[in-house]
């Protein structure tokens, strides 16, 4: 699924979205200006794979540390790991530095999504276009319907 046919399904729902085009940034750290021009609850996006050789794609509020070792007990997931960049790509369709739950559309099923419930708390949350030289800010729940419907195995829970 390319960005813009992303554009065209939420245009058709009637979701409202704001798109800022920025610098490429790969890491949170370097995100802090799109933070203060783009009000939204940002994002931390980790592709992550579990002993069993399943595939995740964690997002948590971008302020929060990420405890893999909690997640994975969390989710029942044994161990994680991260993914390695070529499943990355084979799968999400992406580069490293551009993972969203946007992308999860790309994996046939194949990626869990597990969403903070925090982000249930904001007005809306940002994430990526598929590349990192963009951000998007959309409702939560948009998110989380768009995600579901289209097949994705979405989890949304308080992570730890």
């Amino acid at each position: 699924m390319s960005e813009d046919e992303i554009y065209a399904e939420f245009e058709r729902a009637d979701v409202p979205l704001e798109r800022l085009e920025h610098p490429a940034v790969h890491t949170v750290e370097e995100s802090a200006a799109i933070h203060a021009a783009l009000p939204a609850a940002h994002t931390k996006n980790l592709f992550l794979k579990d002993k069993q050789g399943k595939f995740w794609l964690v997002t948590l509020p971008s302020d929060r540390r990420a405890d893999l070792k909690a997640f994975a007990q969390l989710l029942g997931a044994g161990k994680f790991s991260f993914g390695k960049p070529e499943d990355m790509e084979r799968l999400l369709q992406i580069a490293p530095g551009s993972v969203t739950p946007l992308a999860a559309a790309n994996a046939a099923g194949e990626v869990t999504v597990v969403l903070d419930a925090a982000f249930r708390e904001a007005e809306r949350i940002a994430v990526h276009p598929l590349r990192n030289t963009a951000t998007i800010a959309l409702p939560f729940d948009a998110l989380e319907t768009w995600l579901r419907a289209k097949g994705i195995p979405t989890k949304v829970t308080a992570l730890p």
